[in-house]
């Protein structure tokens, strides 16, 4: 039986419901990029063509009852001054704006299509499907350059002693700072070793959220500093990567495996790792995504770090690890499909760096 993860199998259940609502040419693009892409990355192209083509009907650029019926024809027509309409649209409709890097990414899922229909397409008389691509005109700016990305994170992460004084305080200081609150404390009492140990391995690894979420409790190799982790932009769902922690995550990790199945009441057909126990419940289950994010910004909040977020445990790591490890390392390790989003952690620790040597070498001289 393929492993398949969660978020995917959600996903491509989602896809497949959704894409007979499309013209058979976003239908036959979809097919074509099934094995170089992850079921979430086509859900997010079909979402995006749903926007764009409902727009086009909405302002009568084609007569299709349906966004099933839009022709070839339909885009082949288009004049530059409606794809400047449409990104108007995006930046200002007023239920809900997008932002610069929604905009882009809509607007690159569109020039990804348009690039399939008028290059590498073609009708059985061996000629391209779109005759005319208005996409090839339309520049799409970078949004985020490493540099910009390293600035905004700036004084936001856990950097040095953070790390650990972090997972310390979910374990202890936590619980001084709501005992107070009955309800809180009785949470916080029942989950603190569950929640120190997601915030370490966090820290300690570089795991994404959504890997949190989809850890089985056999992907997990203790003794050996290793997981197996489904990794993001992995479209091999028979392949779990393996992933290293640090050997401050071990003591975390062992601690909480010793409580994960009586504390919280899970079944033995319960495969998650990490599990939560709703109030009323008779039985644990799989922690959700939101739930991961909350918990950490619960934490955040009382550390006196109220910007610090899930993700925000990833560049902490990030940063730190690539203190020690080159460019390539780091981008192995992280997940990253190339160096150039690793570059954010070069820029990062320009300063680090040489306040982390100014320190190491204050600790090599005799005192």
């Amino acid at each position: 039986m393929k492993l398949i993860s969660i978020q995917k199998t959600t996903d491509r259940i989602n896809l497949d419901q959704r894409l007979p609502q499309m013209p058979w040419f976003v239908q036959q693009f979809i097919d074509y990029k099934r094995p170089d892409l992850s079921p979430s990355t086509l859900l997010e192209y079909i979402r995006d063509y749903e926007s764009f083509f409902g727009w086009l009907r909405g302002e009568g650029l084609s007569v299709a009852a349906s966004n099933a019926e839009i022709t070839l024809l339909d885009l082949e027509t288009l004049h530059m001054d409606s794809i400047v309409g449409y990104r108007l649209y995006l930046t200002t409709r007023a239920e809900k704006a997008n932002t610069r890097v929604t905009v882009s990414r809509k607007l690159s899922a569109l020039r990804s299509l348009f690039h399939y229909l008028s290059q590498i397409a073609e009708d059985e008389n061996f000629y391209p499907l779109l005759k005319r691509n208005i996409m090839a005109k339309v520049e799409i700016k970078r949004i985020h350059k490493p540099k910009d990305t390293a600035a905004k994170l700036k004084g936001k992460i856990l950097e040095d002693e953070e790390l650990l004084e972090f997972v310390g305080y979910i374990y202890e200081g936590y619980g001084k700072d709501v005992e107070a609150n009955k309800q809180a404390a009785y949470s916080w009492q029942l989950n603190r070793e569950r929640d120190a140990c997601i915030a370490s391995l966090i820290l300690n690894s570089g795991l994404r959220v959504s890997e949190v979420v989809n850890l089985n409790a056999d992907d997990l190799d203790v003794n050996n500093k290793l997981l197996y982790v489904f990794r993001k932009g992995h479209n091999d769902e028979t392949f779990k990567t393996p992933v290293y922690f640090r050997e401050q995550a071990k003591d975390d990790l062992s601690l909480y495996l010793s409580l994960r199945q009586t504390r919280y009441k899970t079944p033995k057909r319960e495969k998650a790792l990490f599990i939560a126990l709703p109030n009323g419940s008779t039985e644990g289950k799989r922690m959700t995504k939101r739930a991961i994010q909350e918990m950490i910004i619960k934490y955040a909040k009382r550390f006196g770090k109220p910007y610090l977020t899930v993700h925000k445990l990833r560049h902490s790591f990030a940063t730190d690890y690539y203190l020690q490890n080159d460019i390539y390392r780091t981008k192995e390790q992280l997940g990253h499909a190339s160096t150039e989003t690793t570059e954010i952690y070069a820029h990062l620790t320009d300063k680090t760096m040489s306040e982390a040597i100014e320190r190491r070498l204050d600790n090599e001289l005799p005192q």
